[in-house]
């Protein structure tokens, strides 16, 4: 009886897991619509991607300059700073 038991619950699992796959086919988007998506993204515009890169590099900037400072940095930030 428990053989029985422990194949009818891992067949069950088996089942459920088939289903979650099914379902995941079913929503996810195809190859078309995947490359439609990457192409509208805002970082397949240049000049976004150019100040997200001036961005990043500026907070990189200010991160390295408080690594190397031995003063709270974040004290004079905001209006609890002071």
């Amino acid at each position: 009886m428990s053989a029985l038991r422990s194949f009818l619950a891992s067949s069950a699992m088996v089942a459920m897991l088939g289903l979650g796959y099914g379902m995941w086919s079913l929503i996810a988007p195809g190859e078309e619509r995947q490359r439609e998506i990457i192409k509208n993204l805002p970082e397949s515009n240049p000049v976004r991607m150019e100040e997200t890169r001036r961005r990043n590099a500026l907070v990189m900037q200010a991160l390295k300059e408080a690594a190397e400072t031995n003063e709270n940095v974040a004290r004079g930030l905001g209006r609890f700073g002071k």
